[in-house]
């Protein structure tokens, strides 16, 4: 895959009307919402990258902001839509990588299923454990040696 680079002012006019609008705040109290395409500009480099969210450059917005957006446009199918329209082929490798990299929440339900799908774990091999002829005594102090004292 070509290394990466942010998106071009071209590629940008075909995949802006993929995204999604963002509405605007109605108080205006608060961080404004970060630029779009800057946004993107940063998914694309940790899914090229293979780094970590937080380690993104500060060229580009907050990494909260860049993995919150690209939670949404996952979920939405926006994300799978823009790589295709940009990378083509391509575009299916990098979607799977992100995919097998992303840490997924399974519900109660799901694990209950998958514990049921799951074959019944092999019994481990019994381990030898003599038995105790006498009880042990109820205080360390109390304890006596089996060996006479030499004098």
């Amino acid at each position: 895959m070509n290394p990466y680079r942010d998106i071009n002012d071209e590629e940008w006019q075909r995949i802006a009307p993929l995204l999604p609008e963002l509405r605007p705040r109605s108080e205006l109290r608060g961080r404004p919402l970060a630029n779009t395409r800057s946004v993107l500009n940063g998914v694309l480099w940790v899914m090229y990258s293979g780094a970590t969210w937080s380690a993104m450059p500060r060229k580009y917005p907050s990494y909260q902001t860049c993995h919150r957006r690209f939670k949404a446009w996952y979920e939405s199918g926006v994300l799978k839509r823009v790589m295709e329209q940009l990378f083509g082929a391509a575009s299916e490798e990098l979607c799977n990588l992100m995919e097998a990299r992303m840490r997924t929440h399974v519900s109660a339900e799901q694990k209950s299923v998958e514990a049921e799908k799951a074959p019944a774990p092999i019994a481990a091999p019994a381990v030898y454990s003599p038995a105790s002829s006498k009880p042990l005594p109820s205080s360390p102090f109390a304890y006596t040696s089996p060996f006479k004292h030499a004098a």
